[in-house]
């Protein structure tokens, strides 16, 4: 079975682009984020100031305000980043998302579907996000919650955004204890997962973690996007080429029973059985069983950028809602492509016995997936101290350690101490799928869906009758956005804990 690339394009452009409303209303925005202490990534959990803190900007969509933003990235830069930021390392557990519910390639269909109108939606939250920054002139997630709901409850997105980053890198460990380890056996090492991982955090994770200044590692995850990309090649290439396809003898009969040998894939002898293709009879209709709420969850934590929303909207040049959705639109639909891609390809060549981490379905002697490993592994490496960075100054937030206590001697014993823990937790975890889905279900849908949702309609209800009619028509959809979450939400949580 073969996915038309063109009609999914399409299909991922129309999703996310039709999830937005037009919109002329400009506010301005007063400065730019403030970077953490020790990193070149802006902490969505500190509380900006804005020009008006006490206030919420009054504007309409007849009376719009000029854009006084002081960003100066080009939307084409934006949308580079943006990409780069959504279409990381979860992208590859979307085929074992597609087998949860269905084992026939077929289930490809519903597959994508989902995954076309799960990113929209997902976009629409991202874009709700920036437009609450620019009606509040709030400059973080946080500071938009309390710039619109209030400062009181501000710990509540704060809380959500820490945890999900600790998942975020929690995944990124358990993919390089297997993505290592396959590499070593590429190389005749032999070696366990838990050695590996160990191997890997003591000597190149935590000094990476400890150092001053991350700027300096910017640059390598510019490697994130290219490897998705190579990866996305090479599993195309493996499946079209038929390198994993299992032998069949030839079957003897009548005109209709007849079937002709189909030999077996150059690397399927050098595949663990478990890991070997298997197919079997459930396809598109099985998208209505409950287990597709496993796929559903594990997009909310692939699409999960919107802590960054309001960066990307205050370092946007000229950064009315008008560029600003152009931006997410796009960024979304080229995302949405993409996994779409990944997911459907992975589950078309390995079936129900798609792995949580679709590169360990691959032979350890096919040098075409070895370099794609290779190439996950050096993007995971140098962009894992930028998560931790985020992880770590979400907790010393909510710890309320002020900046200048934040002594160097803290800042180590607390980076050891968390990546310790998580390091401790990666070895004995080795389902990625659940660890996908379930933080998709519980902190990924509240991110994307619900508290976007929130804030936007205090946001309008507190313009009052300076709020346009287009926007008090859009709190219903913007809230029925929320319940849809607080829905998939609960169904994908217990459908997470069946995959333990």
């Amino acid at each position: 079975m073969r996915i038309a690339i063109s009609s999914v394009a399409f299909l991922a452009i129309l999703s996310a682009a039709s999830a937005f409303q037009p919109s002329a209303l400009r506010l301005p925005v007063t400065s730019s984020v403030r970077s953490s202490s020790s990193s070149v990534v802006s902490s969505p959990f500190i509380i900006q100031p804005s020009a008006k803190k006490s206030s919420l900007y009054m504007a309409s969509e007849e009376a719009a305000v000029p854009s006084t933003g002081t960003g100066t990235a080009t939307i084409p830069n934006e949308i580079f980043n943006l990409v780069k930021s959504i279409v990381g390392a979860g992208v590859l557990s979307l085929p074992a998302g597609i087998a949860a519910f269905g084992n026939a390639p077929s289930a490809v269909l519903p597959a994508v579907a989902l995954i076309c109108i799960i990113g929209g939606f997902s976009a629409y939250g991202f874009s709700l996000i920036g437009r609450v920054c620019s009606y509040t002139g709030g400059q973080s997630y946080r500071g938009a919650w309390s710039e619109s709901v209030g400062d009181e409850t501000s710990w509540i997105p704060a809380v959500t955004c820490t945890f999900k980053t600790c998942f975020a890198v929690l995944s990124y460990s358990m993919i390089l204890g297997d993505t290592i380890r396959a590499l070593l056996m590429t190389c005749g090492i032999e070696t366990t997962r838990t050695l590996a991982l160990l191997g890997v955090t003591g000597t190149t994770l935590l000094p990476l973690c400890l150092l001053k200044n991350l700027s300096s590692l910017a640059p390598f995850s510019l490697a994130g996007i290219a490897g998705m990309f190579y990866t996305t090649i090479a599993m195309a290439l493996r499946y079209l080429g038929g390198s994993y396809k299992v032998g069949q003898a030839a079957v003897k009969g009548g005109s209709k029973t007849a079937a002709a040998a189909v030999p077996a894939g150059k690397y399927i002898a050098d595949v663990a059985t478990n890991y070997q293709p298997q197919f079997g009879n459930l396809g598109a209709s099985a998208a209505l069983s409950p287990n597709v709420f496993i796929l559903i969850c594990m997009l909310s934590t692939a699409y999960m950028a919107h802590f960054n929303a309001p960066k990307f909207f205050i370092e946007l040049k000229d950064n009315t809602i008008k560029r600003y959705n152009t931006v997410v639109g796009t960024s979304f639909g080229i995302s949405i492509f993409l996994f779409a891609l990944i997911g459907a390809l992975g589950f078309l060549t390995f079936g129900s016995a798609s792995s949580g981490l679709i590169l360990n379905n691959y032979a350890a002697t096919d040098g075409l997936m070895s370099l794609s490993r290779f190439a996950v592994t050096i993007s995971i490496i140098f962009s894992f101290p930028l998560v931790f960075v985020g992880a770590r100054d979400g907790w010393l937030d909510l710890l309320k350690v002020p900046m200048e206590k934040r002594t160097d001697s803290v800042l180590t014993k607390t980076t050891v101490a968390i990546l310790s823990g998580i390091t401790l937790i990666a070895t004995q975890l080795k389902e990625l799928a659940f660890i996908m889905s379930f933080a998709g279900a519980t902190l990924g849908n509240a991110l994307i869906y619900v508290y976007p949702a929130l804030m936007f309609r205090a946001a309008v209800k507190k313009m009052g009758d300076k709020a346009s009619k287009g926007l008090k028509r859009e709190v219903p959809f913007a809230m029925f956005s929320a319940l849809l979450g607080v829905g998939m939400g609960a169904i994908g949580t217990k459908m997470a804990f069946g995959l333990l």
